[in-house]
């Protein structure tokens, strides 16, 4: 849980870089947490019947947009890709493959131009 509030304290954070792990459990705490919200909306007769999203729900995903985009800038930083490489996901298919290997991949070892690395730092 450490992570993911890490990641809402740096709500507009584009600079620097960071590790596998904050992004990724960033990721998995908002998957939990919108399938949660998305089961209330249901369950409480919310959801709008051809969309299926709720307001509980968008509520969520406009909150935690900016701070998504921003871990994920990072994540690109720390794997020494610039943030403008998020745009490729608008390639159909190949796109969204060529950054989750960006995101999988392990972080540059060292300091690179994003900023020295988060896992040493940690060590």
């Amino acid at each position: 849980m450490n992570w993911y509030l890490e990641v809402l304290k740096k709500y507009a954070v584009f600079s620097g870089r960071a590790r596998r792990k904050e992004y990724w459990l960033f990721f998995l705490f908002n998957l939990i947490i919108a399938l949660v919200l998305g089961f209330i909306d249901g369950a409480a007769g919310l959801a709008d019947p051809q969309s299926g999203y709720g307001p509980l729900g968008g509520l969520y995903a406009l909150a935690v947009l900016i701070p998504g985009i921003a871990v994920s800038v990072r994540r690109l930083h720390d794997t020494d890709h610039s943030g403008w490489w998020l745009f490729i996901v608008l390639v159909p298919l190949i796109g969204a493959i060529v950054l989750l290997v960006f995101m999988v991949r392990d972080s540059l070892q060292g300091q690179n131009q994003y900023g020295p690395s988060p896992k040493e730092a940690a060590a």
